[in-house]
């Protein structure tokens, strides 16, 4: 298997699982901070989704550093298959949840004049911008975990 930036193993792949898994704690963060995140269906399915995010990134981080720390290779194809599917699914429920999230912030924000929850309106924003990080960081792995496999 080929070696390039990103992949299990490498300082840039123990800082993609980082930031991946920074981004979707802060959104969580952001969100747990408002009083009533839980009356909204998506606001609460970002929950889920950057919850399932952070213990699957930081799950990764901690293999990545483990890696590094011993100095070993990691492309085992078997383990290298099993980070794909692991990355598209969270990808893909990642950018689910960020969207239907904010769908619900502009309706709050934009389409009801103004939002009648006063800071927290802010506070679902930053929770779906980091939500949005998170899915971009989550996708370039992903992508580099596909390249890692086909070129294996």
């Amino acid at each position: 298997m080929k070696d390039f930036p990103g992949v299990p193993g490498t300082w840039t792949g123990l800082v993609l699982r980082i930031s991946q898994c920074m981004f979707a704690a802060g959104s969580i963060a952001s969100m747990t901070a408002t009083s009533n995140f839980f009356s909204v269906t998506s606001f609460c399915y970002l929950i889920a989704s950057m919850g399932l995010q952070v213990m699957w990134s930081f799950g990764l981080a901690f293999l990545d550093a483990y890696a590094l720390v011993k100095k070993k290779v990691i492309h085992n194809p078997l383990l290298v298959s099993l980070f794909v599917v692991g990355d598209w699914v969270t990808a893909t429920l990642s950018l689910a949840a960020a969207s239907a999230s904010a769908g619900i912030t502009v309706l709050y924000y934009s389409d009801f004049g103004d939002c009648e929850f006063g800071k927290e309106c802010q506070k679902y924003q930053i929770s779906v911008v980091l939500a949005f990080l998170s899915w971009i960081m989550i996708a370039t792995s992903s992508l580099i975990m596909f390249w890692l496999l086909a070129a294996g």
